[in-house]
């Protein structure tokens, strides 16, 4: 089976409480990748997981360090979190660029996963900044330099295009997403799935590796209950991940 990494898709909220005259703050740290990498390991993969303050931290700063990983996971984390580790934003020390290091690696073999939110792709107010960062090269998708989110509220089903093993056996029709980042299908690309006409599901090559943008959540708020509890949702990551893996 496949050895995954993940990064990102943690968060910190902080509140303000106002009852009359006096106000208080509290603060929450949130995780929303316990549902994908369950069913990961379910399945049979072993699933590492980086939550997204730490990726300055723990991330492999070499391309060989991450070959231990047959695939690279990055949800709803910006190009920053890659781009300007603290050494360099904080003390103007020259630091490596670990979105050039996962580009590294999936020209050289690996595999990389870029799953949607409001800090993937170009993401909310365009400060996910994926686009204009070295990885854009290895994803299968062209990243828009505007806000690239879609709101669907209403719900909208996506849809199979394409045969291929990532998406065998599962329904033509998927149940209703909320949302999703609008991308550009690159022209050497297969796009396997679509909603509202737009790709949701898209893979690659670049160099020696392979590559996948899936431009929906994982969980909510785009991927609401229906999706995350679909049967079909543990069997297309499952073999999303075994093509990724294949060499």
């Amino acid at each position: 089976m496949s050895n995954v990494l993940l990064m990102g898709e943690s968060w910190f909220t902080y509140s303000v409480h106002q009852k009359g005259f006096d106000a208080f703050y509290t603060s929450e740290y949130i995780e929303g990748a316990q549902h994908f990498i369950d069913v990961l390991r379910a399945a049979g993969h072993s699933v590492d997981y980086i939550p997204a303050h730490l990726i300055d931290s723990k991330l492999p700063e070499t391309a060989a360090e991450l070959a231990q990983y047959d695939v690279i996971a990055i949800s709803d984390v910006g190009a920053n979190t890659f781009q300007l580790p603290s050494a360099a934003f904080t003390k103007s020390i020259a630091s490596v660029d670990k979105s050039e290091t996962v580009r590294q690696y999936v020209e050289n073999g690996g595999s990389v996963l870029m799953i949607g939110g409001y800090l993937t792709f170009s993401g909310i107010d365009a400060k996910a900044r994926w686009g204009r960062s070295p990885l854009a090269a290895a994803l299968p998708v062209s990243i828009l330099d505007i806000d690239d989110r879609v709101e669907l509220p209403a719900g909208s089903a996506a849809r199979v295009v394409a045969e291929h093993s990532a998406v065998a056996g599962l329904d033509a029709v998927w149940p209703n997403l909320l949302g999703f980042n609008e991308v550009v299908a690159k022209s050497e690309s297969t796009v396997l799935a679509e909603i509202d006409g737009h790709p949701l599901l898209v893979v690659g090559t670049y160099g020696q590796g392979r590559s996948a943008a899936f431009t929906s959540d994982i969980a909510p708020h785009w991927a609401p209950p229906s999706f995350m509890e679909w049967a079909g949702y543990p069997v297309l990551f499952d073999q999303l991940v075994r093509w990724l893996s294949e060499k």
